[in-house]
């Protein structure tokens, strides 16, 4: 998982419009894992299952990058890699998309197609919006009460998102940038004596 900022859709998007009586509609929304992908694609998929094509293109930050396109019936190269390259181009990550085509009557060969694919992407995603993420990864600190007023002074001069749970002993969940997790980590355990009990996920 690498600690670089990239970027990614904002939420939801839609667009729709027609081309020479086909109707075309693009729905984007943010994936942060293949499987998160592949569900959304798959849902679209049901709940439109009357449509003539639905077309999925997704880029999902993995090791090495996940990139999936698919033409889902419509003549090759002329779907599936058109939406892909809006999200190429764009240079955009964690992001699932799938357009939705009804067919009507007039066949509007590959580059037609191809042209009302990429436009479906790129109005979805302007209607989304692009925002900026940094990844980050969650920890769990676990302590005695003894130790929870250092922690949690700790964690609140860094600016961290963080929940506490306070039972038998005291939970903190904190929502930490990659980048500042081992720093975080360090003076934690330090100022516990190692008492602290740290566990993690990437999110």
């Amino acid at each position: 998982m690498t600690d670089e900022a990239y970027d990614t859709v904002a939420g939801r998007g839609e667009a729709a419009f027609e081309v020479q009586g086909s109707e075309f509609v693009g729905r984007v929304r943010p994936a942060h894992t293949v499987d998160e992908a592949e569900a959304f694609v798959d849902a679209v998929s049901r709940e439109y299952a009357d449509a003539t094509h639905n077309v999925p293109a997704y880029r999902v930050r993995a090791d090495p990058l996940r990139e999936y396109s698919s033409d889902d019936g419509e003549p090759s190269g002329s779907a599936g890699k058109p939406a892909l390259n809006v999200l190429q181009q764009r240079e955009i990550e964690n992001v699932a998309v799938v357009v939705t085509r009804y067919y009507g009557g007039t066949n509007l060969g590959v580059g037609g197609l191809a042209r009302a694919y990429s436009r479906a992407v790129k109005d979805a995603v302007d209607d989304a919006g692009i925002t900026t993420e940094r990844p980050h990864e969650r920890l769990t600190v676990t302590v005695d009460y003894d130790d929870s007023g250092t922690v949690r002074g700790i964690v609140e001069s860094t600016g961290v998102e963080f929940d506490a749970r306070y039972e038998a002993t005291v939970t903190f969940d904190l929502r930490v940038p990659v980048a500042e997790a081992d720093t975080l980590r360090e003076r934690i355990a330090s100022a516990t004596s190692g008492r602290a009990r740290i566990g993690s996920s990437d999110d």
